[in-house]
């Protein structure tokens, strides 16, 4: 690790990350946030706008009573607006209300957006820059200047590009991030573009602040900083605008294993996978199981060749360790995996048993029978691990179900209510019985099932379903045909996935809904 250079992280998801499609925070999900971002260390979080909704403004009064380690919050605003006094613009005054210690200002330094979208002459918009930032300077706060669309005004014209930085040097800006605003443009020129204006400029903090609408804003921001950028915005799992922010779940174990560079404090890389899953439940987004470094799949193996040169070394097909980000390593359990695969999965419940042991031959033949039934494991590796346990004595139920009912009402008379669930479980002896509605069968029988087992299960109640999956295995026998139901659970920290198998889809879905719920019980039990 190269300690001399430091790559401070800008962290947008609250502001940039925002305005992606689908996403909507509440104050409190946003206090949430801040406080995940300061626990992992990022140098600043920016925060919204207060001049764009009062939320922001409720959210940044609040914030300003948290004792925050190591992030500094920053708001979000535009340069005054064209023709009138700093002083006298609203949005101005209403970023100095935000109170926080960094202010963020961004400008206009392509020209055709001077003079086709704004609407002003290239020398007032120069001023605006120079006299927002002398502004904020003079009230004693660090300001960032965002150069909007710097890159296709680099490109365009350059010298005005150029100047539209001066300006805000001038004024007095701590930092200048250059801006790929409409995410077009190639990691190279972004290279190129970033290296002249660290050479022009060798006195000033350069950043990089990229969009991901042609793929290529994790590349475009590695090649800032090779470039000589030591300032990086991102959000923290890739979501915002458009196609997306440059992806900070990716960009920060990219600079510190791979370029060498500190930008967290020590040992908080460790943490990354789990704040990015936690950014991710708060958003109430899923992350895609093939993302970089902090996804699912991301250190998941499944070819035999492959399982095996990992058993051997792990650098053979894995380029970090997995516990370097908090991530780990998964072997799919598949037709290609083999019998190598099936033992290590045995032997994890129980290390002493071996390939020829009869425990091992009877939980291998137990596998192939429900595989004749549609069972796949490959993507429910806690419901084989509750199959091991079974089969060896290790597993005991930690309820029992007396009966459940469904009644389902078409057309519903409740909006998005249209089943009820009656359910009766038992206990140790004691029974429980709990009723709820829910969208659709499958939905009210999850939470009838929680509600009754929270009473003695507290712990369930930090669970949810985060995706559900159905397959029909054998189309041609029509409504009577066999379904493949995976649930995919998570506690906001560890995600597992379940599976049921059956020709009744509620069946199918009770199944995988138990061994889910079971499976959670079991580890917490075991911890």
């Amino acid at each position: 690790m190269n300690s001399s250079r430091q790559i401070e992280i800008f962290d947008s998801t609250l502001r940039d990350g925002a305005q992606g499609e689908g996403i909507s925070f509440s104050v409190h999900d946003k206090l949430q946030i801040l406080k995940a971002l300061d626990r992992i260390g990022v140098a600043y979080v920016e925060a919204g706008n207060p001049g764009s909704n009062p939320k922001d403004l409720e959210f940044f009064s609040r914030a300003a009573e948290l004792e925050l380690e190591h992030c500094r919050l920053a708001a979000f605003g535009s340069t005054r607006r064209r023709d009138i006094a700093v002083e006298d613009d609203v949005n101005v005054q209403s970023l100095l209300q935000a109170e926080t210690p960094v202010v963020v200002i961004f400008g206009k330094s392509w020209d055709f957006h001077v003079t086709d979208i704004i609407r002003t002459s290239l020398e007032e918009n120069l001023a605006m820059i120079r006299d927002t930032i002398a502004f904020f300077v003079s009230k004693g706060k660090e300001v960032l200047f965002d150069a909007e669309h710097f890159f296709d005004g680099f490109s365009h014209n350059r010298e005005y590009a150029i100047q539209s930085l001066e300006a805000a040097v001038q004024g007095g800006a701590n930092t200048l991030v250059l801006c790929e605003t409409n995410g077009g443009a190639l990691p190279r020129q972004v290279y190129d573009a970033v290296k002249t204006v660290v050479e022009q400029f060798p006195d000033q903090v350069i950043g990089i602040h990229t969009h991901n609408d042609s793929g290529m804003a994790e590349a475009s921001s590695i090649l800032a900083v090779e470039a000589g950028a030591n300032h990086v915005q991102g959000t923290f799992v890739g979501f915002g605008e458009r196609c997306g922010n440059a992806n900070l779940s990716t960009l920060i174990p990219g600079i510190e294993l791979k370029l060498g560079l500190r930008c967290l404090p020590e040992r908080s890389l460790a943490t990354l996978t789990s704040t990015a899953r936690c950014i991710a439940e708060i958003a109430n987004i899923r992350i895609p199981h093939g993302m970089p470094y902090v996804g699912k799949s991301a250190f998941a193996h499944k070819g035999g060749m492959h399982i095996d040169g990992i058993s051997k070394n792990t650098s053979s097909f894995e380029h970090i360790a997995p516990e370097s980000v908090g991530n780990e390593r998964r072997f799919l359990m598949s037709e290609v995996a083999g019998r190598s695969m099936i033992l290590k999965r045995i032997q994890a419940v129980s290390p002493e048993l071996t390939k020829g042991s009869k425990e091992t031959k009877m939980i291998i033949r137990k596998l192939k029978e429900l595989e004749m039934e549609g069972y796949q494991f490959e993507g429910a590796e806690s419901s084989f691990e509750l199959v091991i346990r079974k089969h060896l004595g290790k597993y005991k139920p930690f309820f029992e179900l007396d009966h459940f009912k469904i009644i389902g009402e078409q057309p519903s008379s409740v909006k998005e209510m249209s089943s009820s669930a009656l359910i009766k479980i038992r206990v140790d002896g004691t029974e429980e019985i709990t009723a709820a509605e829910g969208d659709g069968p499958v939905n009210a029988l999850d939470r009838a099932l929680r509600k009754a087992l929270e009473v003695f299960y507290p712990v369930l109640s930090e669970i949810s379903l985060t995706d559900y999956k159905v397959r029909v295995l054998d189309s041609k026998e029509a409504s009577a045909a066999r379904v493949r139901v995976l649930i995919e659970s998570t506690d906001g920290v560890n995600m597992w996935t379940t599976v049921g198998v059956s020709t009744d889809i509620i069946q199918a879905s009770w199944i995988a809904l138990v061994d889910s719920i079971e499976y959670r019980l079991m580890q917490d039990q075991e911890r």
